[in-house]
């Protein structure tokens, strides 16, 4: 069993009586290693070494700090089965699907590196003579990333890698339940070039270790993943020091399936925008809209489609999904599915906790019909592998229950109409919206939640400026002029 140290100014600092805490692999209910629970004072400790750190980080040539990123990348590229077969056993996800994670990281490194000479200023027209006015984007400082469980290793590259290019320096957080491959991680920053203290790792209870970063006046930007909740918290907390947060939250995806779209296209479509993750990802297919046309149809190939899902543990066969991350998650989602039922839904398929070989947190596949829109199942996100499904007449009915959501991630629509197309585009009020294909989305783009799905965004130039501060400069130049 591994043991794991905090990694604070580029050391890993003994454990000695530090309180330590168990992770467990949901496939096997084993504890499989051991991570420090943190004190306040160790993250302190850590935003002090970051604090420190920035102060020359930020002073180097861009390039120079994609050369580090471009080192780093290449050291996880070496790494990457490690990387996926760690992440395969804390957090349950299929062997494939880890090494494709584990690859995401290596790759998001690299296109943050490629953005080193593309950190633009402005030069803005003034309207007074012999004036110019300069508009400077300079590094934000010191970045607390809050991390969650269900991509452990690409939150890594979305929370380091745009920090640094910018001039940042960085304290993460990785969840309690998946922190492993955050210590594997910061073994490469050890034995990397890397300045100390430019990147630290912190783990502990939210309550704990958050709360900590949150209110710490040196953190200039929290850049939080998880849960409505949690980020609720953590704006309370930041408020005090007026910190930035950026807040990448809780979805209610929306799909909307038209009597016109390409059906059995739609079908894999929608069933890889569940599964993935054994559907605990933010960005899922969490409730089905099909237009009455077509819905005995779709009900009919979505139910056989899921009946071909298999599930097992992620380093013991080739699976399609793995276990719930933990018996908590296993237990909300059982929950939610019995509170349909409940409320007059039918499951078609599934619906029941499960084991293999008499262990393992798992969810079976399951698809459930009769649904309304006010049921707590269509309302609330439920993270596992449950499909709710309901009907409509019309494109403007779809639209409405789309929105009539606390949620705004993403969305989908099913579609070869061009104007239903442009409709939902303009109509549909969530951060993303996907048509025709699965849910997921790309380096370059923006990931962006609306309403209580967060604040602010990654990925791409815009997901950058999330760690960026602008600086107005205005210059008169005609001063040694006057009397000549």
């Amino acid at each position: 069993m591994k043991t794991y140290e905090l990694f604070i100014n580029g050391e890993f600092i003994p454990n000695g009586s530090r309180e330590m805490i168990d992770v467990i692999n949901p496939a096997t209910e084993e504890v499989i290693s051991r991570v420090p629970k943190a004190t306040e004072a160790d993250v302190a400790a850590a935003v002090d070494a970051a604090y420190e750190a920035q102060k020359s980080w930020g002073k180097l040539p861009a390039m120079t700090r994609a050369n580090y990123l471009m080192e780093l990348a290449g050291l996880v590229r070496e790494n990457r089965e490690l990387f996926a077969r760690t992440n395969t056993e804390e957090m349950g996800k299929p062997l494939a699907q880890s090494m494709d994670e584990a690859g995401w990281l290596g790759d998001y490194i690299q296109y943050f590196a490629a953005m080193a000479r593309h950190i633009k200023g402005e030069i803005i027209p003034s309207d007074r003579p012999n004036e110019n006015i300069l508009l400077y984007k300079m590094p934000i400082g010191v970045v607390a990333g809050i991390m969650p469980w269900n991509f452990p290793l690409f939150l890594i590259g979305r929370k380091v890698a745009p920090a640094l290019i910018a001039g940042d320096t960085v304290v993460l957080k990785p969840s309690s339940d998946s922190p492993n491959g955050c210590y594997e991680f910061a073994k490469l920053v050890e034995k990397s070039s890397l300045p100390k203290g430019v990147i630290n790792v912190v783990t502990g209870s939210g309550a704990v270790v958050g709360d900590a970063l949150s209110k710490n006046p040196k953190v200039q930007l929290v850049s939080m993943t998880g849960s409505t909740e949690a980020g609720k918290k953590i704006m309370k907390t930041a408020a005090d020091n007026v910190t930035k947060v950026s807040l990448e939250l809780g979805g209610k995806a929306p799909v909307i399936v038209m009597n016109d779209c390409k059906l059995d296209e739609t079908i894999e479509h929608v069933y890889n925008s569940r599964i993935i993750n054994t559907g605990q990802a933010c960005n899922c297919a969490e409730r089905i809209y099909v237009q009455e046309g077509i819905y005995d149809e779709f009900v009919k190939k979505i139910v056989a489609r899921f009946a071909k899902c298999t599930y097992g543990p992620g380093l013991g066969g080739t699976f399609d999904m793995g276990p719930m991350v933990n018996k908590a998650q296993q237990e909300h989602v059982d929950e939610l599915v019995k509170s349909a039922v409940a409320e007059g839904a039918k499951i078609e398929i599934g619906g029941h906790k499960a084991t293999v070989d008499g262990k393992g947190f798992y969810y079976e596949p399951t698809v459930i019909t009769g649904c309304t829109h006010d049921m707590r199942i269509m309302r609330e996100e439920i993270f596992g592998p449950v499909l709710p499904i309901t009907t409509f007449k019309t494109l403007d009915e779809a639209i409405e229950k789309a929105n009539d959501c606390i949620y705004g991630l993403t969305s989908s629509i099913y579609t070869t109409d061009y104007d239903t197309v442009m409709r939902a585009l303009n109509e549909i009020h969530f951060g993303e919206t996907y048509v025709n294909r699965e849910h997921f989305e790309a380096f370059q783009g923006f990931h962006q939640g609306v309403r209580q799905s967060g604040l602010g965004g990654d990925d791409g130039e815009h997901g950058l400026d999330e760690f960026i501060e602008t600086h107005i400069c205005y210059i008169d130049y005609d001063l040694n002029a006057q009397g000549k």
